[in-house]
């Protein structure tokens, strides 16, 4: 039989192939570095620990809100026999919160945003909200828009307001996969000190000084409740 592969049919997958080069190359998804950048506001331990990369950072501060131990941690900073306390932000209309804020670009984003949906969200029970940044720099830019995550009173860790000597007390018997809760609220209180010298954050140094005034008559145990 004759073969099939005529010069007629070779000429007709020419044609073909021609015509495909000549398509108009298929609409491109915008690159990752072209999507505008996402500034993300920390004011607990992300201050110190963002736990993903980023592109700058700013320490600055957001208004109406105040910082507080309020929310409770089964996960990071206590256990379900016995939950930590970690700060959320209460709605304070003369209220005032320093923290850090961290710009994300491109894959960076997506990343980030992964990560934190599962830190704060998913195992600290915080929701989304959209803030005004201040950063502390005077040459800075105009305040930017942040995405900041807060426990609300609905969630179910939620503990609510309490004393700073009862706080105190709680936070010191407190330890979770990421460390003892003492750690966490000694690190905030050094960041205020070292990078907001001049703010007076009464709710965060008052539970520091309670925790500070127990610790003595912990020394006389035969175990010490943390290693040091």
């Amino acid at each position: 039989s004759p073969c099939p592969w005529t010069a007629a049919s070779r000429a007709r997958c020419a044609r073909a192939a021609g015509a495909r080069k000549r398509d108009p190359p298929a609409a491109r998804p915008a690159p990752e570095e072209q999507k505008p950048p996402l500034w993300i506001f920390g004011y607990g331990s992300l201050v110190w620990r963002p736990g993903f990369e980023f592109s700058a950072r700013r320490v600055g501060f957001i208004r109406g809100y105040s910082r507080r131990f309020w929310q409770g941690d089964t996960f990071h900073r206590g256990s379900e026999k016995m939950p930590g306390r970690v700060v959320t932000l209460q709605e304070d209309y003369d209220g005032c919160t320093w923290g850090v804020a961290y710009e994300v670009r491109g894959e960076q984003i997506a990343a980030s945003l992964q990560y934190l949906n599962v830190r704060e969200a998913v195992l600290g029970g915080y929701d989304t909200k959209l803030v005004t940044f201040h950063p502390q720099d005077k040459e800075a830019d105009e305040p930017i828009l942040a995405l900041v995550y807060i426990a609300t009173p609905q969630n179910p860790s939620y503990l609510g307001p309490a004393s700073e000597e009862d706080i105190a007390a709680q936070i010191i018997v407190s330890s979770g996969r990421s460390g003892h809760n003492i750690e966490y609220l000694l690190r905030l209180a050094d960041f205020m000190r070292y990078f907001c010298p001049q703010v007076e954050d009464e709710h965060l140094f008052s539970i520091e000084e309670s925790l500070i005034s127990i610790l003595p008559c912990l020394c006389h145990a035969e175990e010490p409740l943390i290693e040091v």
